[in-house]
């Protein structure tokens, strides 16, 4: 498979290193995207986009990275924090007041956003409930107990991000997450990714595949993963329903190139960003919240609201392998987007041609 694209002055290792992950049969299908003082210097995409390898992979094939996806709900849930509707530090039961049982009438916003509300994974009472009943997932949090108390330990809200922060956003701003994304946050950044692919779109969609068939039983973060059933099922992921519906923590699908250009601006003082939600509001979403161990990751990590970040980057990955960053050291942003669902080895030879360290960015 030959790669296609261009790679900057100063950016031949990355090619030489993409190359090689396709020529060692380690890629299928991917796009690698890295964006320097308000332009794209790399630009490359390899392997096909579907699984009968019929269609190329191009620069704007979409493709869902999983957790990635998590950083976009913060920022439609953070919007209307501006606006006044939700605040960080309310109990979420002064909104959702079915919410407000079982030992969790005390639990936060800021708590939910730095993975700290106690609800990591859905409860095996939720575990007859289709992929798709939005708001039987969001009932069944209401209704479960957390399983530590809120605020007291911390695990990534690996497949429960999403719902949360949908039945917050309904019963105390009257929206949904789809909406606030889809119709604020999205247009206001430029960004080509969505939450419920339109049917224009969707012939750009990646097909995901498998990298070994046990990928999904060999996963640190399987026991999180397994209710509802069929996240990690690539015929549920890859089907027109799925596209098209909002599972927050993991269904976004976009680019890299859409990825790398928001992660280059995201902490610009005159970025669109920091329009969107203000000072205030922007430095609460880069500012470490929470360090300590996370039960999901199997590792030490430091939160912000939404993102992991340590003295070298701002970054979130996902589970398969797709990853972003922004480099505190070199002041570049990247994305490595790929529909072979694997470990983050792949992103983490890309960064370390640019001389950047992706050690922790996503549920391995």
């Amino acid at each position: 498979m030959d790669v296609e694209g261009f790679a900057g002055d100063g950016y031949g290792e990355v090619r030489k290193v993409f190359q090689r992950l396709v020529d060692d049969g380690l890629e299928t299908g991917a796009g690698l995207s890295v964006w320097r003082e308000g332009r794209e210097v790399v630009r490359l995409n390899a392997g096909w986009a579907d699984a009968g390898r019929s269609r190329p992979w191009r620069s704007d094939t979409l493709v869902q990275p999983y957790s990635l996806s998590k950083a976009f709900v913060t920022l439609a849930v953070l919007v209307v924090v501006r606006d006044g509707a939700l605040a960080l530090d309310e109990p979420i039961a002064r909104y959702w007041g079915a919410y407000g049982g079982q030992g969790k009438e005390r639990t936060t916003l800021r708590q939910v956003l730095t993975h700290r509300a106690g609800q990591p994974r859905f409860a095996p009472e939720a575990a007859g409930l289709d992929l798709l009943d939005d708001s039987g997932l969001r009932e069944s949090l209401a209704q479960a107990a957390p399983e530590y108390v809120p605020g007291t330990s911390l695990g990534e809200h690996a497949l429960t991000y999403g719902h949360l922060v949908d039945g917050i956003l309904r019963a105390g701003a009257g929206t949904t997450l789809g909406e606030m994304f889809n119709d604020v946050v999205r247009p206001a950044l430029g960004l080509d990714a969505w939450f419920g692919v339109p049917d224009q779109a969707l012939d750009r969609v990646a097909d995901l595949e498998y990298a070994n068939p046990d990928w999904p039983r060999q996963l640190h973060a399987a026991p999180w993963l397994q209710i509802p059933a069929g996240v990690l099922d690539t015929e549920r992921a890859n089907s027109r329903a799925w596209r098209q519906s909002v599972f927050g923590a993991v269904n976004l699908h976009t680019t890299a190139t859409a990825m790398a250009a928001f992660f280059s601006r995201l902490t610009s003082e005159d970025g669109p960003v920091r329009e969107l939600l203000g000072p205030q509001l922007h430095t609460e979403l880069l500012t470490s919240q929470v360090t300590d161990y996370d039960e999901v990751f199997g590792t030490r990590i430091t939160w912000t609201l939404g993102f992991v970040r340590d003295k070298g980057k701002i970054a979130k990955g996902g589970i398969g392998g797709s990853a972003a960053w922004w480099s505190l050291r070199h002041q570049h942003g990247c994305a490595y987007l790929t529909r072979r669902l694997d470990d983050h080895s792949r992103a983490a030879q890309i960064a370390a041609a640019l001389d950047d360290d992706l050690t922790v960015v996503g549920e391995d």
